[in-house]
Parts: C-alpha cells; structure tokens; sequence
C-alpha cells in the first residue's frame, strides 16, 4: 500500500509535469516519466524523467536492486542518458499508477543491455504484462537500444504494469513512461481489408507500435514531434528509391479542424516521397515501399496524405490507389474533395489489414487513371504508421502466434516424420560406420608414415584432418606452440577471448586466438570468422593460417603482427611516435582492406567492428584489417540493408545502425571515419578523464573542424608535419564518413582516392612502398571497376585451396 505523503507527492509531480506539458500544446493529465534504477532526475529534450527513487512506492519488488554503466555514449540522433541506468527486477514486480482519466495510454518501455558487476543484461530472459494483456514473453534483448510503444485503453483507476523473470532469469527496464494520449488519436473501430467483416471495433484492444515512417526521407526525432514520437525516414523501406522525389515544404501545411498536430506534426505531413515521372516511363506505375512484421497478427495501418506539391495557382484534382499487399484500400482516394479542395491540408486514413503468414507487408500508393486516359496526376504518400493488433489470446508478443501454429504442425510433422527419421537414423548410421572404417584405415597408415618421418609418437591416433575451409591443428601442437598458453606470451584480451603469441615448430610465428568458456557468442563468432577469412585473401586483410575444434576448444590461428594494433601505437603505449606520412599509409592500407570486403564478391561483406584496435602492422608495418567475427553478408540486390541487432563497439557505431538496427556498408565508412580522427588526434574515442566537451572524439572534433580550428586537436607529437592542406582535406573526408545519415557517406572507394590525393598534397619525399597504385584518377568518385582493377596487386589469392597448398608445415598434414 502506498502511503498518503508519498501519494500526494506524486500527485503533485504528475501535475508539475502536466502544466510543462500544457505549456508545449498537450495536457496529459496522466503522465508518469521514470528514469529506472537512477537515484537523479534526467532532462531529455523538453522532458523530465523523474529519478527511480521517487517512484518507489507505486512498485512493488522483491529487491531494490539498481545498475549503471560507466559507458560514456554519444550521439546526436538520440539521447542515450536514459540507457545508463536500469532496474533489476530479480522476482515478480508490479509497478501500479494512479490513473486520473481513463483511456489510451501510451505505455513506452525502455532497453539496453550492459554488463555491471554480476549482470549481463543480455542475458536477461523475462516477461512483460499490462491489465490483461501480455506485451512480452520470454523476452530477451541481444544489443542495441530499444523502445517498446504500447497503447492501452485504461478502463479503471489503477494501471498495473508487470515484470516477471523467466526460470533461472532476470528482468529489467531502463526506463518507461505512461502517458494519457488525446482522445483523437486512435478511433473506437476501422474498416477492414480482407476480413469477412467489413469494421472491428478497437476499443478493447491494445495496439503496439510496429512502424511509424515520415515520407520524404527525413527522419522526425522526438523533440520535433508533437507527441514526442520517434518517425523513421522511408529511404530504408522503398522498393525502387532512385524513381522517387523527396520533397520538403513544411511551410504549407495548414491544419484547419481534424486532423490536428497531435494526429502528425507538420513535420511529417509537410513532407513527401513523389513518384517522379520523369525516371519511370510506364502507362501505370507504383510507389512501394516493404516493412517487415510479425505474422499471425492483424495490424491497424495509418497512411498520411498532405498535398504540399501541387503548385497553388492551379490545384491538381488528386486521387489516388492505395494497395496492402497487393489488395486494393482503396481505388480512387479522391484527396481534392476529401480536403475540400484545400492545398495543404492534412488527411489520413485507418485500415486493419487482416493476419498474414508472411513475414513483410507490401504498400503501395499509385494514381488513379480517368476518362480512359492514363495521364500521370501527382503520386505521393506523407506518412505512414503501422501498429500491432493483439489477439485472441491478449498478446502482443510474437510467441503467441507462433507457438498456436507450432503445436498443430508438431502434431501432424510428428506422424509423417517419425518414419522418416526412424530410415534415415537407419541410413546415416549405417553410412557412418562404413566411412569410419575406412578412415580408420587410411589414418593408421597415415601415422605411420608421419611418425617416421618426424620420429614422434601421437599414440597412433589422427589427432586433426583437412577441412574444406582450412588447417585443423591439433591441440597438442598450439600448446607447444604457445607454452601450453603462457600469460608471458598473452599479447591481448577481446570479447571473444585472449590472443596469444605462438611459435610452430618450423619457426613460423602465428597470433592464436582463443575463446573464453563463457564466451556466449563464440562459437558464432568462431564459425564467423573461419568462413569470412577462408572466402578471401588479401594484403590489408590478416590471413587465417588455421584453427582448432577439439576438447571443446575455439582456436583461430592468424598470422603474426609484429607492431599490434594501431591504437597501441596512437595512444596506448610507448611506442615510437607514427609520422603523419605513416598514419597516411595506414590508413589508405585499411581503406584498401575494407574496399576488397564490401566490392569483391557479388554480395558486400560489411565488417562490423571498425576500429584503431582492430587494425594491425607487420614488422614492416604493413596495415592489415583484422577480426572478423561479428561481419555480415550485405544486403541481397534488391534491398537497402540487413536487419540485426546491435553489435560493434562503442565509440565507433554507426547512429543510423545504433538506432534503427539496419545495417549497410555505410556503417564500416562511418567507423572508419571516426578511426581517421583517432590518427589525427592520437587520443581514444571516448575518454571520460577529460572535460564534458572532450569526453567524446567525434563530438570534439567535428566542433573544432566547424569551427575552422581542427588544427588545435593534432595530436602534438606531429607539430610541424602536417601541411594545411593535407589537414584539411583529411578533416574533410572523415566529416563525410560521419554523417549521420548513411546516404550522405561516401563509399569507401571515394574515401581511398581521397587518402591517396592527400597523400600526394604531403609530396613525394619519402615515399613509401606500401602507397595505393591509384594515382592517376580524374574524378573523384571511383567505380568498383576502376578501384578492382587497380588492387589486383593486393590480392594474394583467392582461392583457399592454393592459400593453403603453401602453408604446409610439419606441423600439419
């Protein structure tokens, strides 16, 4: 129960926040802000999240258990303040507001994992419940930074909100809000599109956020929007985004009854993606644009139109086709009457569309032909959301459609298969049992002749054999190698696990690489990386020698790097200070590496984990990209991006990647960037020792380089080597890896001819063997082609079948 004080004190908090908000525009008369597991209050934008403690009595909880992360994140596409802070809930908890009115609620739940202490919030499993609805179950967060947006139709006094671990788990939330929504905003019913019935009533049930895109390729971030709502740019989702125009013109919308700015800002109806007739030259052709969603649910879907094209001397009469997955919403949207025939003013229209066993909706919007003519009138969309329908069970989760079709396919997969599986346990065994004899065989002969040859004893037994993707090396031979794994050869520590000097025994000096135990990702990761590495070989790229899979063990052999990393030798270290002229070359070798990934093969490969510390030198100092276990196949032709949760390292995450989880080639440039202000600088990317100005490289730098002053951030062990020039343009090149959207980014090949011309602005002096051979090119974007073509001389080989023929050593057979 809680007590009265403390109650009124809530009271008053919700009422202070109400007249702020009331302030802005908007009145929720309910509107609770909590910063989870935080003892301070947090400002966001014009908001206040009220710290955890004063929220206490409204939660009840086994244990007050409070975390933070002493990560220190930066971006400008998102406030990250609230993720550094969260509550562990390590039993059933309820958090039960006051509702002053009923109705739609928006309830917005917080999440992003970090490790403190003895919590991996990554390995948080739990469910999430609100009245009788569940809104996740099960639930377990990989990475990244993510807002659950939920919206309740409260009929009592109370809303009651429950986390509930899983097994053997643990729950948490960073933060969380709920807020009473205008009565406007979602209708009591919505016609339907390919159900029986033709309307369905929505007040009973709770509806999530699924999509929610501004048109126009512009994104709308919370502080911009009327109801602090996050709208995603369309670029991502169009079908075919080079037939479409982007146009801004927020200056003509004129909001005049309902809808009003609470429905969309003019934000997002002042903005718009328009076919543009000029590119497609077909009678009839289409807008489209694909979103990915959870099957088995049905899902209330809200286009916004605004006419903010048509020139105002001579309106244009409007009217439009609209399809869901290739059904029709509607054949003739005439937006003219539906508008009154004003220009700019705002429309939109709800539809439920009806459950689907596929995983992607289709939306389309195209114009509508008259009079037997097939005249192009403007096709356009503003906006679009799509929001999640519970069903019939009250869930929201994604398990509770899945598991309902699960059983009856368990059911009938289990009489036909069980057969099956019976003869084809039959037949594998027997196959089996066959191939181990005769590879008993040729392995007793095998030995003997090894055992002859280097006069040791293995006991007889095949200890390794030759894989399709590398050299397996016996256990027996890494440990003698590396001192049975000597902390004194131990030469670093990554996620994976510690890398360890080794020395075969024909001299050859290998980097091994071995997994933790506890490592969740390993084997992923291990897996990852073998096949990644036996696809390609390069001069910049490090070279897989082998790897090891016996006892349990996760074991990738490499070639040695003499030098390190290149942050070991930037800030990290007393090694002797790199030239500019060599951190040049570094870069442009890197640069090189990178190209090879994303332009070799018919399907990019995008690295993933940019970084100073990933980026290693030979003896000679020969740059070579290394690490390869979290990289990604790119995109299929056809599509923008690859959906995937959040992995990389902090410092260097690409904020289109960090907050949408759509990951593109785009985001290596934009780590890249970020590593040629670590060269510059010769300082880490985040540093929480220096002022609140200087905590993050990125933020430090680009507010120097604006303000025409980059020169005061070279790192002062260059004074006097780097010419104007060169360091101008280099601040150039690294600004456009940053930008924040991925569309503004040069590719990488654009970046290495750019390394290279400031290369050639420092002269020729000096010049090193490792320079690019691109020289000569005229223009500044390079094609694939060109840039191939002339890296042949970096390609040592592609095919592993060759790689390895040369790697023979006795260590191996």
């Amino acid at each position: 129960m809680m007590r009265g004080g403390t109650l009124r004190m809530l009271i008053w908090v919700s009422s202070a926040l109400y007249l702020i908000c009331a302030s802005l525009g908007f009145d929720p008369v309910d509107n609770f802000l909590i910063d989870c597991g935080s003892s301070t209050n947090q400002t966001v934008g014009d908001r206040v999240f009220v710290a955890d403690e004063s929220y206490s009595t409204v939660l009840s909880t086994p244990e007050k258990i409070f975390v933070n992360t002493n990560s220190n994140f930066s971006s400008s596409s998102i406030d990250l303040a609230l993720y550094q802070t969260a509550r562990i809930f390590n039993g059933v908890s309820r958090y039960t507001f006051p509702i002053r009115k009923q109705g739609r609620h928006w309830v917005r739940l917080y999440f992003s994992p970090f490790v403190q202490n003895s919590y991996n919030l990554s390995k948080a499993k739990f469910s999430v419940s609100a009245q009788t609805f569940t809104l996740l179950k099960d639930y377990q967060i990989e990475g990244g930074f993510l807002i659950k947006e939920y919206l309740l139709n409260i009929t009592s006094s109370t809303l009651i909100l429950t986390f509930t671990p899983s097994p053997n788990s643990f729950a948490f939330v960073n933060a969380l809000e709920v807020i009473l929504l205008p009565d406007e905003l979602i209708p009591e019913n919505a016609r339907t599109i390919g159900l029986k019935k033709t309307d369905q009533s929505l007040s009973q049930l709770a509806l999530q956020t699924h999509v929610r895109v501004n048109m126009g390729n512009e994104t709308v971030s919370p502080q911009n929007d009327t109801l602090w709502r996050f709208w995603d740019s369309d670029y991502w989702y169009l079908k075919h985004n080079g037939l479409a125009t982007f146009v801004s013109k927020k200056e003509a919308v004129k909001f005049s009854g309902s809808p009003t700015k609470y429905i969309a800002p003019s934000s997002v109806y002042g903005t718009a993606t328009m076919l543009d007739t000029a590119k497609e030259t077909r009678m009839i052709a289409n807008l489209t644009w694909f979103f990915d969603v959870d099957p088995g649910f049905e899902y209330l879907v809200r286009f916004h139109f605004c006419d903010v094209i048509s020139p105002h001397a001579q309106p244009v009469h409007v009217i439009l086709k609209v399809f869901i997955n290739d059904l029709s919403v509607s054949d003739s949207l005439d937006l003219t009457n539906l508008t009154s025939n004003v220009l700019g003013r705002p429309y939109f229209m709800d539809v439920i569309m009806r459950a689907s066993d596929s995983p992607r909706m289709k939306v389309s919007v195209g114009s509508h032909s008259t009079d037997g003519g097939y005249v192009y009138p403007i096709t356009f969309l503003n906006g679009l959301e799509i929001m999640k329908i519970s069903n019939s069970r009250s869930s929201l989760d994604v398990s509770s459609t899945t598991s309902s079709k699960m059983k009856v396919g368990v059911i009938v997969g289990l009489a036909v298969g069980l057969f099956l599986v019976i003869v084809l346990a039959i037949v594998v065994f027997l196959l089996y049992r066959r191939r181990r004899q005769a590879h008993s065989i040729h392995s007793k002969s095998e030995d003997v002749m090894v055992n002859a040859v280097e006069g040791k004893d293995y006991n007889g037994t095949a200890m390794f054999s030759v894989s399709k993707i590398g050299y397996r090396f016996p256990l027996a031979a890494i440990q003698e190698a590396t001192e049975n794994f000597s902390e004194n050869l131990l030469i670093g520590v990554g996620g994976f696990g510690k890398v360890y000097k080794g020395v075969l025994r024909d001299n050859t000096k290998v980097a091994v690489k071995r997994g933790a135990p506890q490592s969740k990702q390993g084997l992923v990761e291990f897996q990852t990386e073998i096949e990644m590495l036996s696809q390609f070989r390069h001069r910049h790229l490090v070279s897989l020698i082998g790897y090891c899979d016996e006892k349990d063990e996760l074991i990738i052999i490499y070639e040695y790097m003499e030098n390190g990393s290149l942050k070991n030798h930037l800030y990290e270290s007393d090694l002797p200070c790199l030239s500019w002229r060599k951190r040049l070359e570094i870069c442009i070798g890197a640069a090189k590496g990178l190209h090879y990934l994303h332009t070799s093969s018919e399907k990019t490969i995008i690295h993933r984990d940019v970084k100073s510390a990933n980026i290693l030198l030979d003896g000679n100092l020969m740059v070579k990209v290394a690490d390869f276990g979290l990289s990604k196949n790119g995109p299929e032709i056809d599509q923008t991006h690859v959906s995937t949760a959040v992995k990389g390292s902090f410092g260097y995450l690409d904020p289109e990647y960090l907050t949408r989880q759509q990951l593109t080639e785009k985001s290596d440039v934009y780590s890249f960037g970020v590593v040629m202000f670590e060269v510059l600088c010769g300082r880490p990317v985040i540093d929480p020792s220096l002022s609140r100005e200087e905590v993050s490289l990125v933020e430090w730098a680009m507010k120097r380089l604006q303000n025409g002053k980059l020169e005061e951030i070279v790192d002062p062990r260059l004074a006097g080597q780097v010419k104007p020039d060169s360091l101008r343009k280099f601040g150039d090149i690294a600004a456009k890896c940053l930008a924040e959207r991925g569309v503004d980014r040069p590719t990488v090949g654009d970046v290495l001819w750019n390394l290279e011309s400031v290369l050639q602005l420092e002269g020729n002096d000096g010049r090193s063997d490792h320079a690019s051979p691109v020289n000569h090119l005229e223009t500044s974007t390079v094609s694939t082609a060109e840039l191939s073509m002339a890296s042949l001389g970096d390609i040592a080989g592609v095919s592993m079948s060759k790689v390895f023929a040369q790697m023979v050593r006795e260590d191996m057979r």
